[in-house]
């Protein structure tokens, strides 16, 4: 029997159904809420949350309601771990020259998900961009800038996914935008950044949509993945 028509463990997939649904939940839930979601009984999915905590992956609170438990952070770190920390300045100061959460975002398979961001130190108020948050590559500025910079054989490893039109309009500025898609009420900046070795990649920003210059926006944010981009070459 060839590998690939090998039975997949219904359990590990549960397991990091689990994970994604915590991940993607903007508070703890209960066994029931997770349940629910898994579709599963409460027995099965209170069975696969004991192992998740014997890991360490997830915690309870006083009420028994479950969240990401701090094992998880310590595995965030590992992934694309020299991007991160190639990033990690860069995005710093574009956060404080902006007044605006900047974000490094990853494609994983049709998704583009969140590995680390930064909020600028001074400002009053600002947009929280939690890592682990995901979006469908087809939705939002990061989406749009990755797309405008994969080759055909990314695009055919996509298999059902297209480019927006917006993606040749982002290829031709250098920066793709998008406001209320994701979350209604703010607008995103986004750059391509590609690194050898790394997988596609955007370094963006999230604010309160208002009359922002998002030329001088996009180029700060090229001026940022240049930077990211040579520090990893």
């Amino acid at each position: 029997m060839d590998a690939q028509d090998q039975p997949h463990s219904q359990t590990l997939s549960r397991g990091i159904r689990v994970l994604e649904i915590l991940a993607e939940a903007d508070r703890p839930l209960t066994i029931a809420e997770l349940s629910a979601a898994l579709g599963v009984h409460r027995s099965i999915a209170y069975r696969i949350l004991r192992t998740l905590e014997d890991h360490g992956l997830v915690v309870r609170d006083q009420a028994g309601a479950v969240q990401l438990g701090p094992r998880m952070a310590a595995l965030a770190r590992s992934v694309a771990h020299d991007l991160q920390s190639a990033a990690l300045p860069a995005l710093t100061a574009v956060a404080n020259d902006l007044g605006m959460t900047a974000f490094l975002t990853v494609l994983d398979r049709h998704d583009v998900v969140t590995l680390v961001s930064v909020e600028p130190t001074h400002a009053h108020a600002a947009v929280a961009q939690r890592p682990g948050t995901r979006h469908p590559l087809a939705s939002g500025a990061p989406g749009i800038a990755i797309q405008a910079d994969l080759t055909e054989a990314q695009w055919r490893a996509l298999d059902s996914e297209h480019p927006r039109a917006e993606a040749s309009l982002a290829r031709e500025r250098g920066f793709a935008t998008s406001h209320d898609e994701v979350i209604p009420g703010l607008a995103s900046v986004a750059v391509p950044l590609t690194v050898p070795g790394q997988p596609p990649a955007a370094i963006a920003v999230v604010y309160v949509a208002t009359g922002r210059d998002v030329d001088a926006i996009g180029g700060r944010l090229r001026l940022a993945a240049d930077a990211v981009a040579a520090e990893l070459s």
